[in-house]
């Protein structure tokens, strides 16, 4: 299947600085693109690429004086195997003696997600009993989608998994911090993930389309896609950047005072043609 991916951003900022984003499809999933990712900058300004620790692919702008608004525009399709998100349900936990050390970062606290705190108890109090493995993130995963209630009016970029836990209310984000969190508290390797996640094979939403949120844990010996907020498995996940958490992957910061003054996702599915699929 073919997904109709893309974007338009625009800050309206008050003094020259630089602007860091996280806008392309994940080197990963590059390969799928089904013509080279094109990102429409206005004004018309230098963009530097760079990896960063994580492997996302990275795009720094400075806006120069007399600058006072950048937008960023993309549209592309990628092939995407149309299938459900995998899930090995005979995926076995490591104890963290055996684990690649290139997994152990995702053991640890973070900025969001504070492995270091009650969650830490509450989590092996909760959990420590079920199954290892796939089914003790699937306990995971149906707790903390019962716990938090959506509200996307509720959203704010301070809330950690504490808090979370604590207000029990919030958006895709908060989600998957909670539930990375408890599955570190449980010694399980767990990472932040952000992309596009279109409303295939499901009722269409209401509201404006967004990017999303989920987590990836690390079982047997790999990484599976793993989704706290829909609590199900999805198609069409177009990963973007992956870290610790959100302070990681950044879809756009502005190093100064700015305003989001425009914020249009598309994600959908579309033919071979680029038409779009009737729902």
């Amino acid at each position: 299947m073919f997904i109709k991916i893309g974007y338009d951003i625009e800050l309206t900022i008050a003094s020259p600085m630089a602007l860091l984003c996280l806008l392309r499809v994940h080197p990963s999933r590059q390969h799928d693109l089904q013509a080279p990712e094109f990102i429409d900058t206005w004004p018309a300004l230098p963009v530097e690429e760079y990896r960063d620790g994580f492997g996302n692919q990275c795009l720094r702008i400075n806006a120069p004086l007399g600058v006072n608004q950048v937008r960023f525009r993309s549209n592309s399709v990628v092939r995407d195997s149309g299938l459900l998100d995998e899930v090995d349900w005979t995926a076995y936990q490591h104890d963290p003696t055996g684990l690649p050390t290139a997994t152990l970062q995702f053991l640890l606290p973070s900025r969001y997600c504070e492995v270091d705190s009650e969650l830490l108890q509450f989590a092996w109090n909760q959990f420590g009993r079920t199954p290892m493995g796939r089914a003790r993130v699937q306990a995971i995963c149906d707790f903390v989608h019962q716990h938090i209630k959506f509200d996307y009016s509720a959203a704010r970029p301070t809330r950690t998994a504490v808090d979370g836990f604590r207000e029990r209310i919030g958006v895709c984000r908060d989600y998957t911090h909670l539930a990375i969190t408890l599955c570190r508290c449980m010694n399980i390797p767990a990472r932040y993930a952000t992309g596009y996640l279109g409303d295939i094979g499901v009722p269409i939403a209401p509201g404006p389309m967004d990017f999303s949120a989920w987590f990836e844990v690390f079982l047997g010996e790999r990484w599976y896609t793993c989704d706290a907020r829909h609590n199900r498995q999805r198609i069409g996940r177009i990963v973007m950047a992956r870290g610790r958490d959100a302070g990681d992957v950044p879809i756009t910061m502005a190093f100064g005072q700015n305003t989001l003054t425009r914020f249009e996702v598309v994600t959908h599915e579309v033919d071979a043609q680029g038409v779009a699929v009737p729902v």
